[in-house]
């Protein structure tokens, strides 16, 4: 099945993609999914415990399962002044 993934600010630079879909085994979870994105970039690795992940628009945890069409966001933490 196939997801859309967004990346944004500091993992959008490491994973080396905004947008991008990924094929996915039926019953994949946002965490395995994770896996699989961090595999071809490392350095994101760093990032997982700040992370935060949201499907089709709301904020999930990394059990929740995926459904082919759906849309996750990767949102790493944000600074500002």
């Amino acid at each position: 099945m196939r997801v859309r993934v967004l990346a944004f600010a500091r993992l959008r630079e490491l994973l080396g993609f905004g947008q991008r879909d990924v094929e996915v085994a039926p019953g994949t979870t946002i965490e395995a999914l994770w896996a699989q994105l961090v595999r071809t970039a490392p350095p994101a690795f760093a990032l997982r415990a700040s992370t935060r992940f949201a499907r089709n628009g709301l904020i999930v945890d990394g059990t929740t399962a995926l459904l082919d069409g759906d849309e996750v966001a990767l949102m790493p933490p944000v600074g500002g002044g």
